[in-house]
């Protein structure tokens, strides 16, 4: 039978293999299990098996395309004391970088070691291009589905920005298909709140899709919130998504303040418009005068118009 292929393509281990090794004639030798020790190391690098290095953790900087960009302290404490316990299972790779070396796979384990105060950590030495380390990088954190949505598309991003790739390419280098890259990046079109949503799986990225085919960031966020705080399926997104394009409501605009109103004033009724928005989950626009005005709250639909009543306290 077989071996089954890694869901990545080549792989980590694939494509570290093709890299050049720091040591060739030691590309295929294996690191034996690294246990910590508290017996203090020497300050330069030493030999340890054949092919790998025993390097001073603090001449170990992270790479700038990582595309990881929160580590979770209570993972990262369980990742030390399993060292404490068990010790390092598989070295990072790193590459020569000026004086010191570059993390190319393996952040979490050189932080663990930090937190333990091991002087030195076992790692594979390989030459690799800026563009070769950023996909490896960018490879060892899919495999260990480390990344959240939003990292692994800022990943792509950055392959396809910094090292000039088509998304074909970009997809062909890490193993997916263009397709998934190409969805994947789609969520950098949502702005900043809803892309925190989903990196804290707060809203999937089925409801993200959905969000947006809403061009209008401003009622995409009220949407996002009320799908949100209602705790609505993707296909119930999609129905508000396709109520809203259909124009199933009295079309809301922006605060409107005549000539004559202070500053202070307009501001403060702008102010009101956004917490009448927040509280309603709807979008609503105030058109205000010193003598009178109107507001208007924008609904989906009959569910969305009982369901905003009900928050009003008026019986239909």
């Amino acid at each position: 039978m077989a071996a089954p292929k890694s869901r990545l393509g080549r792989g980590l281990g694939g494509l570290i293999a093709n890299a050049v090794p720091a040591a060739k004639a030691a590309a295929d030798a294996k690191p034996a299990v690294h246990a910590p020790s508290a017996a203090p190391h020497a300050a330069a690098p030493a030999p340890a098996t054949p092919g790998f290095l025993e390097v001073p953790v603090h001449f170990i900087e992270p790479s700038p395309s990582q595309a990881r960009k929160e580590i979770s302290p209570e993972h990262l404490n369980e990742l030390a004391e399993s060292i404490r316990s068990e010790g390092l299972l598989q070295p990072i790779v790193v590459r020569k970088h000026g004086d010191k070396y570059q993390l190319i796979a393996g952040e979490r384990r050189w932080r663990a070691y930090q937190m333990l105060k091991i002087k030195t950590i076992p790692a594979r030495l390989v030459e690799a291009s800026n563009a070769s380390a950023a996909v490896l990088g960018l490879i060892e954190n899919l495999q260990r589905e480390g990344l959240n949505p939003i990292e692994e598309a800022y990943g792509y991003a950055s392959l396809i920005r910094d090292f000039n790739l088509t998304q074909e390419a970009a997809a062909e280098r890490v193993g997916r298909g263009r397709p998934s890259v190409a969805n994947a990046l789609r969520l950098l079109n949502l702005d900043a709140e809803l892309q925190g949503y989903v990196a804290k799986g707060i809203l999937s990225v089925g409801h993200a899709k959905v969000l947006l085919g809403v061009e209008d960031a401003a009622q995409r966020a009220v949407l996002a919130r009320r799908v949100i705080e209602e705790g609505r399926s993707v296909r119930e997104t999609e129905k508000l998504v396709q109520a809203k394009k259909a124009g199933a409501s009295v079309p809301a605009g922006s605060t409107s303040v005549s000539r004559n109103v202070p500053p202070a004033e307009a501001a403060a009724v702008e102010g009101i418009q956004k917490k009448l928005t927040s509280y309603l989950g709807a979008r609503v626009a105030l058109k205000h005068t010193p003598k009178r005005g109107t507001i208007v709250i924008e609904y989906l639909g009959n569910d969305d118009l009982q369901r905003i009543l009900e928050k009003l306290g008026v019986e239909a």
